[in-house]
């Protein structure tokens, strides 16, 4: 599992070297999944939205001075949240044998808003 970012899905004139380094993220999660696929072995990486932690306080505490649109459910997730898709059971299971090299998006809807 890769933990990446959906700042990794836009271009940004702030943050730009990030949203690389989050698109580098998808590309080696569907890099590995190929290489390590007929090992049986799975890769999947989490994009989540705005989190609430120290490295993010900047776009938490001042959304409006900010890039990061408010999300359709209207807040920042906390950390706590965050944590339950990495440990989704479903990923680890038998139940998802055939995902793998896929990008999972939780971002409280942020990326399905206009903007």
């Amino acid at each position: 599992m890769i933990v990446s970012s959906i700042g990794g899905f836009r271009g940004s004139t702030v943050i730009g070297a990030y949203g690389i380094s989050k698109a580098a993220d998808f590309s080696l999660c569907r890099s590995l999944a190929g290489e390590w696929g007929p090992k049986g072995v799975r890769v999947n990486c989490v994009a989540p939205g705005l989190v609430k932690t120290d490295f993010a306080r900047a776009l938490w505490k001042t959304p409006k001075t900010s890039s990061a649109a408010p999300p359709p459910r209207r807040s920042a997730a906390s950390a706590s949240r965050m944590r339950s898709p990495a440990r989704w059971p479903n990923l680890a299971s038998d139940a998802s044998t055939f995902m793998t090299g896929q990008t999972i998006v939780v971002d409280g809807g942020v990326t399905t808003a206009a903007t």
